[in-house]
């Protein structure tokens, strides 16, 4: 072990003066975006200057989360999103498809953006809608459950609530948003939806 930090020091005074610098910049900015693609299951640039904030509150709410399921587990998620869906008086079927289309019902995910969890809870909406742990599947679907109630409520049309679900509500005016992302991702869950009923 000692061999490979001395050899790595001698490696790195070697180094001309603005290699250092770039070493020393990017080394942070390295670890964290590898840290969010190591634990939370997903692909991020490892230079990636974005979400910074988002990806940091990920990955220190995914430490405080880890030990306590080692010991409890996780629900199944279609089920816990079945419940979530008559609690909330979604459409059958409607949570289910966000939850596969966000996640793949993973618990532990992190987004390259820093969205959490199995519902993919950004940290301010998870903050907003009162969740502690968005890594808890029975905590994140119930709030990601009822976020979306609210949003169908307000559009009064699914592929409108989901599109807000992805976008934020204020992207979505009358209309899926043509952003390169979210008019695919309704129309996958929308597939999924439509499968399942």
């Amino acid at each position: 072990m000692w061999r490979i930090v001395r050899v790595l020091s001698r490696l790195f005074w070697r180094l001309a003066w603005w290699q250092k610098l770039t070493l020393v910049v990017c080394a942070p900015l390295l670890s964290l975006n590898l840290a969010v693609a190591f634990f939370g299951e997903s692909a991020v640039f490892p230079l990636s200057p974005f979400f910074l904030q988002e990806k940091w509150t990920a990955l220190t709410l995914y430490a405080k989360h880890r030990p306590r399921c080692l010991f409890r587990g996780h629900g199944d998620a279609g089920a816990l999103a079945d419940a979530a869906e008559r609690r909330y008086g979604l459409p059958p079927g409607l949570m289910r498809a966000v939850v596969e289309v966000e996640s793949g019902s993973r618990p532990h995910r992190i987004s390259f953006a820093g969205a959490m969890g199995p519902a993919q809870l950004v940290p301010g909406t998870a903050a907003e809608l009162g969740v502690t742990d968005p890594f808890d599947s029975a905590q994140a679907i119930d709030a990601g459950a009822r976020y979306l109630a609210h949003q169908l409520q307000r559009t009064g049309d699914v592929r409108l609530a989901v599109a807000a679900y992805n976008a934020g509500p204020g992207n979505v005016a009358g209309a899926v948003p043509k952003n390169g992302e979210t008019e695919v991702y309704v129309a996958r869950v929308m597939r999924h939806f439509s499968a399942r009923r």
